[in-house]
């Protein structure tokens, strides 16, 4: 391909790597010219059963022979079969269909005001290095200057605590119009910091005690991710509003917004809608992944501990890195060089990692990887970083 080509055609939006992936198998994927790489990004946490998967192929090849779209105006039965699993496997009430993350998260944020309007309520209470997208909204409340000042003004009535403290989070919510907390349970471009289960469950007592509700941004950490289907259930605390999207569809776009009966009750018909949104395509597809990624948990618990070990014991003692941080298959390793010039290294020797942020080198593979697989991943990994190749 002639990259150079791209830039004549093509918003200047992306800083690629130089490799262009025409196919995929299981947790692999090839170049133009048949090179194998072995993905430890599984495109940015969305290919959560690999490439080419059976079950996906056939719920795709199915239902593209009835019917791909046709609109919120009618009843379709893959999107209710959707939204039955979501409420069951969260313990939430409702779920709204959209395309990607940061739709769910608009979503969210309407809700949240929807609800507080009539309370009086109309602020939010973000993180500091959180990260929830970018649209308007959703831009708003991502606590990092880098994303937002560019795009400023943007919307107000947003203010920003430091992640996992509680005595701040207080201060703000005694104030009284705060409509929502947002968080993520684990910040993922933020870094992969995990937040202390005390701060998560003070969140909730707060909300509570305060009148507020609280998201939980899981478009990174959702459907299966850290080993349970939900990071929230590391905590057992259930948010008001569950924030979802990239490895719901195994590759098709798609985001969901799901509710308690609190949230919904508030919402009326026109609030919010999405033309796309929960199509019987992308929904059909969507439900097999759930499906798979219920019955992989125990797996991915298994590997996932495999790989925390195997980072802790190989990578965690090289003089690049600083810090190793993650649970289940999403982990970050902080490095004192250039993260980005990590993953160049890495592409060269055919294993796929990506950033999140300058100096931490971000691990979220398909969640069907195995342990032969992530040895021969790490091994990479410890040869690029040890060696500077």
């Amino acid at each position: 391909m002639n990259f150079k080509e791209e830039s004549l055609y093509l918003a200047p939006l992306y800083n690629r790597f130089p490799l262009t992936i025409v196919r995929g198998e299981g947790v692999y994927v090839f170049d133009e010219n048949g090179n194998r790489y072995l993905d430890f990004a599984s495109g940015i946490a969305v290919n959560s059963l690999g490439y080419a998967h059976p079950k996906i192929i056939e719920a795709v090849t199915s239902q593209v022979k009835r019917l791909l779209h046709i609109s919120n105006l009618y009843y379709t039965e893959p999107q209710l079969e959707l939204a039955k699993k979501l409420v069951r496997l969260s313990g939430l009430n409702k779920a709204f269909f959209c395309n990607s993350g940061t739709e769910a998260i608009e979503a969210s944020l309407k809700f949240s005001r929807r609800w507080g309007k009539e309370r009086g309520k109309y602020k939010f209470i973000s993180t500091i290095n959180s990260f929830h997208g970018r649209t308007m909204g959703s831009l708003s409340v991502t606590g990092q200057k880098k994303y937002q000042e560019p795009f400023e003004p943007l919307l107000d009535g947003v203010t920003f605590i430091e992640f996992n403290d509680t005595k701040a989070l207080e201060e703000e919510l005694r104030k009284g119009d705060y409509c929502a907390v947002i968080l993520e349970p684990i910040q993922g471009e933020g870094g992969i910091n995990p937040a202390r289960k005390e701060f998560i469950e003070t969140a909730r007592y707060l909300c509570d005690k305060y009148d507020t509700l609280l998201i939980f941004d899981e478009v990174q950490t959702g459907i299966g991710r850290t080993g349970t289907m939900f990071a929230f259930q590391h905590f057992d605390v259930t948010p008001d509003i569950l924030a979802l999207a990239k490895g719901l569809g195994g590759g098709l776009p798609i985001g969901a917004t799901v509710i308690n009966n609190k949230v919904a009750e508030s919402l009326h018909y026109g609030d919010h809608a999405s033309t796309f949104g929960g199509n019987p395509f992308v929904t059909s597809v969507a439900s097999v992944v759930v499906d798979e990624v219920e019955n992989l948990l125990p797996h991915i618990n298994k590997v996932g501990r495999f790989l925390g070990n195997l980072l802790k014991e190989k990578i965690a003692p090289l003089d690049d890195v600083s810090d190793i941080r993650g649970i289940g298959l999403m982990y970050g390793i902080d490095t004192k060089s250039n993260a980005r010039s990590i993953c160049e290294r890495c592409i060269k020797e055919r294993l796929l990692v990506i950033t999140c942020g300058k100096n931490t080198v971000r691990i979220v593979p398909p969640l069907i990887i195995n342990e032969q697989e992530i040895e021969e991943g790490v091994y990479i990994l410890e040869k690029v970083i040890k060696g500077g190749i």
